[in-house]
């Protein structure tokens, strides 16, 4: 009878990025990381953005294509991390009444308010470092490849088990430094 042992993380994944340590949830479920990742795609269609050509696109599409890569990503996170990353607060009189993680639930509750105004209040951050950050994610949670666009799409297959290759690695086919 074979036997296969799993293991499951446990400890939260860390991103450092300049001062602030943001830690993210320990495992998905690959559907409700699916689900999340096809909000994010679904916003990009509406915007008719292309990630890969945003040179040409409309800079206020950007802007909410942006946003909605923030709200991606604090949704991975666990809550305090999230709060702190993507949060927009309803003011009132110069006061925070009331905190939200999307900028359409803080209009919502703005528009019950009289006089209230919507405040981006998560940490921002240049496009490259959201890029790179959104890169770390889809390799931790889809496996390594960019995750398909629909969530009936069955998750990669597990490598073969057995021993790997016994290729040479190119380093270590580098020039002897003896002798110099």
């Amino acid at each position: 009878m074979a036997k296969k042992q799993f293991t499951l993380n446990t400890q939260p994944h860390e991103a450092e990025i300049g001062d602030a340590t943001y830690l993210f949830e320990p495992e998905v479920l690959g559907d409700e990381f699916l689900d999340r990742y096809e909000r994010l795609q679904e916003a990009n269609r509406r915007l008719n953005i292309d990630p890969a050509n945003m040179a040409d696109a409309d800079l206020s599409k950007v802007r909410e294509a942006t946003i909605a890569m923030r709200v991606f990503l604090a949704s991975l996170m666990l809550p305090e991390s999230a709060h702190e990353f993507a949060r927009w607060d309803v003011i009132v009189g110069g006061k925070v009444i009331s905190s939200h993680p999307t900028p359409d639930e803080a209009n919502e509750a703005a528009a019950k308010r009289k006089g209230a105004s919507v405040k981006d209040a998560g940490r921002r951050y240049p496009d490259r470092v959201l890029v790179e950050l959104m890169e770390w994610v889809v390799e931790l949670y889809g496996g390594g490849n960019r995750p398909p666009t629909s969530s009936n799409a069955s998750a990669p297959a597990s490598p073969p088990p057995g021993r790997r290759g016994k290729g040479v690695s190119p380093s270590r086919v580098s020039t002897s430094t003896r002798g110099r």
